[in-house]
């Protein structure tokens, strides 16, 4: 039976992860593990290496160059130790993303759009990052300088879990949890792991079964069945929207989560379910909990 093919966001990243994400991401996996099991102390150095490995592999050597000169920048900028500055500085950064002539050169980087977009998400979301040490610098840059350096950036914008989607992980907590050295268990690890994998796959499995059968953005797309349809209906395809939603970022967010908590880290809670939610209020703090801790931080 033919998939609803009106949600780009699932069929973008379920593509890519099938291509060549999911396996990059099992090669961090097996990084991290080697690492930790024989030098944990230098564990972070290890999966930044690995990080800037592949986000040459899959962004080529220029999509590399535009992220590394983005946090250059960003660091310069966070020398000064104004918040307003860097925050300027973020939207500076983010705005070059809509200069056409820009736009126009990084497009024939790639031989197709979704080689460029892929480009484009990654940018977005480190700068989210690149902001986060950036203000954690200007705070407390001058008393640890030593966990605030250019290189300790590069560690947290380079971690290739959450490198081209999520979840966000605040600089402060990524910092003091990398530091952190527990003592490595291969069985407590592959439990982990194991639970982890059958809970993806059931979820995998769920919005697929939605996507296949229930056609809900498909239907979205078209005003014709939409004015015919009862109140009732309607309220029914937006519960049903709601909950693709909520079932789709349990994958993308949850396969980040795990590794986090492969390589010994605490990941952000995974999106709550939005039938228990009767406020939005609600739903902004616990659907996508590294943002919401990202603002309030």
């Amino acid at each position: 039976m033919p998939q609803d093919p009106m949600d780009f966001e699932w069929s973008y990243w379920i593509e890519w992860g099938r291509e060549r994400i999911l396996w990059l991401l099992a090669g961090h996996l097996l990084v991290s593990q080697v690492s930790r099991f024989l030098v944990d102390k230098y564990k972070p150095w290890c999966l930044m290496v690995y990080g800037m490995a592949a986000c040459w592999l899959l962004l080529g050597i220029k999509g590399f160059a535009v992220i590394l000169l983005h946090a250059a920048i960003s660091f310069a900028v966070a020398q000064f130790q104004l918040s307003l500055l860097t925050w300027l500085c973020t939207l500076i950064l983010l705005s070059t993303l809509r200069i056409p002539a820009v736009e126009e050169a990084k497009r024939k980087w790639y031989d197709n759009e979704n080689e460029y977009y892929l480009l484009l998400f990654t940018v977005s979301v480190r700068c989210l990052f690149c902001t986060s040490f950036s203000l954690e610098y200007c705070w407390h840059g001058p008393t640890q300088k030593s966990s605030h350096s250019f290189l300790w950036m590069l560690a947290y914008v380079f971690y290739y879990p959450t490198f081209h989607n999520g979840p966000l992980i605040n600089f402060d907590e990524f910092s003091k949890q990398m530091r952190t050295q527990e003592v490595f268990s291969v069985k407590t690890n592959l439990s982990i792991l194991i639970v982890g994998i059958i809970r993806i796959f059931f979820w995998w499995c769920l919005a697929e079964l939605m996507i296949h059968l229930m056609y809900i953005h498909a239907l979205y797309s078209s005003a014709l069945p939409l004015e015919s349809a009862s109140y009732w209906a309607l309220g029914g395809l937006a519960l049903a929207q709601v909950l693709f939603f909520y079932v789709k970022y349990l994958v993308l967010y949850g396969i980040p989560a795990l590794l986090l908590q492969m390589d010994g880290l605490k990941p952000p809670a995974l999106p709550c379910c939005v039938s228990l939610m009767h406020s939005f209020t609600k739903m902004w703090r616990s659907f996508d909990v590294g943002l919401h801790r990202f603002l309030v931080r």
